[in-house]
């Protein structure tokens, strides 16, 4: 059932990045990052023209233009249909463009709509400004134990999501490929989405953050920006790209006075973006098609990987393969419960996943037996799936399948 809560309100801790203050650079196998394999610094510039490689050496380390570099706007324009330079405001990262927007766009006579499981940002800033109402997701089990039938396993009911919506509602916050559950909308979902949003002139914030890496390419949504003009597109070099230690992230939309008042905001935030990182933004971009294949090849991967874990644990895991991103939110069967198979899967095998208590939601209930797993990295993923996996044998030997 959708809830609404009424605001301004503080905001609360951040639980997610609470938890990964504590575990993310402790824990032996980080089994849940949410971005795709890395690179260093040589390896990125080993894609570089002579010229960038030049301009990335010879860079002077002053202040940047607010709006980000002209040629770094330029490049991201081209990763959209419609978009022109003048259609991009870069940020320090996707997390300033969450916080800025709803702050730029809402007051507290408004009202917004979020779903839920979500990345918490999406709820909790609107929070602190006006009412918001929770959508859930929609999650269906496969057909039995262990079966990798059907196509993600997760939806948002559109009838529910357009219900949600009121006279006032003024911002809905969309986020396809779905984190956590790696969900996509279908088009023609979007198409009548944006044409409600249309007759009563709301904003819709889309989270595109994993545009790029869907496990089928022909699911890949088109980018909101492109197809309506109060559509606000959400972007990061961090998640796709596997680059968030860049820290460029940027917002796209036809509405250029909207992006005028964002980029104001902006002055009170980060007021510039890094110089080096917009020039080495700039150079993945330009070999995007290159990085975006590669990614996507380790992720396919180790989908494959990790689907031959839960199909020899049948009545552990449910599980079906989500559609992009990298990113999943198996269910978890065990008698034990996934808070305490989480934790003793961490502090006994160093294996770190997030239960589903972490995606807790101030607008509704969050499925209890879930977990969120990340599969985008290369040998680190490697590793901890065979920690998993020993731990699994060691611990749960009496719920193994034999294969013949």
């Amino acid at each position: 059932m959708s809830q609404t809560l009424a605001s301004p309100r503080k905001m609360r801790d951040f639980s997610l990045e609470v938890f990964f203050s504590e575990w993310e650079f402790t824990a032996k196998h980080h089994m849940t990052a949410s971005d795709l394999e890395s690179m260093s610094l040589t390896e990125l510039l080993a894609l570089a023209s002579d010229e960038d490689r030049s301009a990335f050496e010879e860079l002077w380390l002053g202040y940047t233009e607010t709006w980000g570099a002209p040629a770094l706007r330029d490049e991201i324009s081209s990763t959209f249909e419609l978009m022109q330079r003048d259609n991009i405001l870069c940020l320090a990262g996707a997390g300033e463009g969450l916080f800025a927007v709803p702050n730029v766009l809402l007051t507290k006579d408004d009202h917004a709509v979020v779903p839920t499981p979500n990345y918490q940002g999406a709820e909790t800033i609107p929070l602190s400004i006006c009412e918001v109402t929770g959508v859930p997701m929609n999650y269906s089990s496969p057909d039995g134990p262990g079966s990798n039938s059907g196509k993600g396993g997760w939806q948002i009911n559109l009838d529910r999501l357009r219900d949600a919506i009121r006279p006032n509602t003024k911002l809905i916050s969309l986020n396809f490929p779905h984190n956590p559950t790696g969900c996509l909308m279908p088009g023609e979902d979007l198409t009548e989405l944006v044409a409600v949003a249309r007759k009563q002139g709301i904003y819709i914030l889309s989270d595109e953050v994993y545009r790029g890496v869907e496990l089928d390419p022909n699911d890949r949504m088109p980018q909101i920006a492109d197809v309506y003009e109060r559509g606000i597109s959400l972007n990061v070099m961090s998640k796709a790209y596997g680059l968030p230690g860049l820290r460029i992230g940027w917002i796209a939309s036809q509405d250029r006075a909207l992006l005028q008042k964002v980029e104001r905001f902006k002055h009170y935030l980060s007021i510039c973006n890094s110089g080096p990182s917009e020039v080495l933004a700039l150079i993945a971009l330009k070999a995007r098609h290159k990085i975006l294949s590669r990614n996507h090849a380790i992720m396919l991967k180790n989908a494959e990987a990790l689907e031959q874990v839960f199909d020899d644990f049948p009545a552990l895991f449910e599980w079906q393969r989500p559609m992009g991103g990298c990113v999943a939110f198996p269910r978890y069967l065990g008698p034990d419960g996934v808070e305490q198979f989480s934790r003793k899967l961490l502090e006994e095998s160093g294996v770190m996943i997030l239960p589903s208590s972490i995606y807790a939601s101030e607008l509704g209930s969050i499925p209890q037996d879930h977990f969120r797993i990340g599969f985008g990295r290369d040998q680190v993923f490697k590793d901890g799936l065979e920690a998993m996996r020993r731990h699994l044998e060691k611990h749960y030997a009496d719920f193994i399948v034999e294969r013949a």
